[in-house]
């Protein structure tokens, strides 16, 4: 475990490049020291900043008054690769740790033959975040695939493990965002040994592959077109690239109830004309998901929009990007313009997507 108990800049820890410093820096490479580390914090009254690959991540420009902790455990059950240690419906259970990269993790998942995953391929971060954001792309959660996440539990003081349903899975949500009290150690996925790609729900994916909705790819295929599309929208890192330096999506896409669908096909009429349509996508509960990208376009924030460091993707409306150098405010200050403006234009008040540390909307 090293340790170091100075300023140490968080910024170098996002995929933003931005944050000021820690007062203490732990890099955690067991889950005993993940544990300990974060046991001492709450005993001691000191604030824990629990840090995976960042992605998800927007540190306040005077960083973090306690004790920041790095996990980089490593490990995945190779058993359950190979043994193929099954369920009773034919799924392979496989357990990997918090620290994890999650790409290496999916291209592994697809060269063994495992589907469940591969339309998430080309997100940053760690495997131990995905459980915590249920991370989503292209017609996949992971919230689909995982069975149960075994976690430090801060208020208990000792190791649980929570089933799919205390997980409390929802759109982009789970028991463990927004809240600190548990500590992701491991997570475990059942999927499915197949040659074959889940079914391509997402149209674009659908499109570029050359599929119908509903039909089945070679996983190799559907993760190489998934890869493809992210590049193209500047969402996998590239160290050359500016549009990469971002948290992915910024803002959640919005879904409505029946009132407030109606109040914003009023707004689209009366800013449009009483023939624009806008996307729209049932839900099970009888709500309504809509566009987040499609919102900040059509209220005037094109591709590039900015006017100091922090700017829309050149590629993605729906990114933003700290892409000269600029600070945490200067982030803020644009998704302030962002989110007011679409709700002037359409009555929708976007919601962020990242976790903020020590900065608010």
């Amino acid at each position: 475990m090293a340790v170091r108990c100075e300023q140490v800049d968080l910024a170098g820890y996002t995929t933003l490049r931005l944050g000021g410093p820690a007062r203490c820096f732990v890099e955690a490479t067991t889950d005993d020291e993940l544990i300990d580390t974060v046991r001492r914090a709450d005993r001691e009254g000191e604030p824990a900043l629990v840090l995976g690959g960042g992605s998800n991540l927007v540190v306040a420009d005077a960083g973090f008054p306690g004790t920041a902790v790095h996990i980089a455990t490593r490990g995945v059950s190779v058993a359950a690769f190979h043994a193929h240690r099954r369920r009773s419906d034919g799924r392979v259970l496989v357990r990997a740790r918090a620290g994890e990269e999650w790409d290496p993790f999916v291209a592994r998942c697809v060269e063994e033959g495992l589907s469940g995953v591969e339309c998430l391929s080309g997100i940053p971060g760690l495997l131990g975040a995905t459980p915590i954001q249920n991370v989503g792309a292209y017609g996949q959660d992971v919230s689909e695939t995982i069975v149960e996440v075994r976690a430090y539990d801060r208020e208990r003081g000792e190791v649980v493990v929570l089933d799919r349903d205390a997980c409390r899975f929802g759109y982009r949500t789970s028991a463990f965002k927004g809240a600190d009290r548990h500590v992701v150690l491991e997570v475990t996925f059942a999927l499915e040994p197949a040659d074959l790609s889940a079914p391509v729900r997402y149209a674009e994916l659908a499109r570029t592959l050359g599929v119908e909705p509903g039909e089945r790819v070679p996983l190799l295929e559907a993760r190489e077109a998934v890869l493809g599309l992210r590049r193209g929208k500047g969402m996998v890192l590239d160290p050359a690239d500016p549009d990469t330096r971002s948290a992915g999506s910024f803002f959640t896409n919005p879904i409505l109830d029946p009132d407030q669908l109606t109040d914003l096909e009023k707004h689209v009429a009366d800013r449009l004309g009483p023939d624009a349509v806008f996307p729209r996508y049932p839900e099970p509960d009888g709500r309504t998901k809509t566009s987040a990208a499609w919102l900040i376009d059509k209220a005037g924030f094109t591709k590039g929009y900015g006017q100091g460091p922090a700017r829309i993707s050149t590629k993605h409306t729906l990114a933003l990007t700290n892409a000269d150098g600029g600070r945490t405010e200067d982030l803020l200050a644009l998704a302030r313009e962002v989110r007011d403006g679409v709700r002037e234009a359409f009555g929708v008040t976007l919601v962020n997507e990242p976790v903020f540390v020590g900065v608010r909307l």
